[in-house]
């Protein structure tokens, strides 16, 4: 089963992406730490990302294809951070499709701004300035609701209130993947 989680940053994703994996027995790709880990040795990597802004398609999924050949992995992923435009779904859904597997449910945190904001300054990151994050979540409203809204055509795509506690969404969402496991 491969799952796509959406939300802007500072949503959970990455927390309750873990406990996902951890209870589902699924492989996490974090898109955000492996752009990161890529960019300690990638000078023009590091800058782009400190400015807030996205990383090419052709270049994301470049490196995504290219880690999970390495891994020999192809299904039971847990899917954060990508894809974010409509281009890069449509490279993972043929990508996938030729490997005989495919995105098998779409889950969306939902925050609001100011939420984000609120959460993404309090963990002081380098790339987490009031502009950057700003900037990041316009493009997350502008690309990622139009690319939700294609998967929606191919999957089934729930949405889950990220402003609750961890536990709560926890709850909610094991049992919407192991609704949707029970339905493959």
């Amino acid at each position: 089963m491969n799952i796509v989680l959406f939300g802007p940053q500072g949503s959970g994703k990455g927390t309750q992406a873990q406990l996902l994996c951890d209870k589902f027995g699924l492989f996490y790709f974090e898109s955000g730490a492996y752009l990161r880990k890529i960019a300690e040795n990638n000078l023009e990597l590091r800058k782009l990302l400190a400015q807030g802004n996205l990383v090419p398609d052709e270049e994301m999924t470049s490196y995504l294809t290219a880690f999970l050949d390495e891994k020999n992995l192809y299904d039971d992923i847990l899917f954060d951070g990508f894809p974010r435009t409509l281009d890069q779904y449509n490279f993972l859904k043929n990508w996938l499709n030729q490997k005989q597997v495919k995105i098998d449910l779409g889950i969306v945190l939902e925050i609001s701004n100011e939420e984000t904001l609120k959460r993404l300054l309090l963990r002081k990151r380098e790339d987490d300035t009031s502009d950057a994050i700003r900037k990041r979540l316009s493009l997350y409203k502008t690309r990622t609701e139009m690319l939700i809204n294609e998967i929606k055509k191919d999957t089934k795509v729930i949405e889950v209130n990220g402003e609750r506690s961890i536990e709560y969404i926890q709850k909610d969402l094991a049992e919407i993947v192991e609704n949707a496991k029970n339905n493959l």
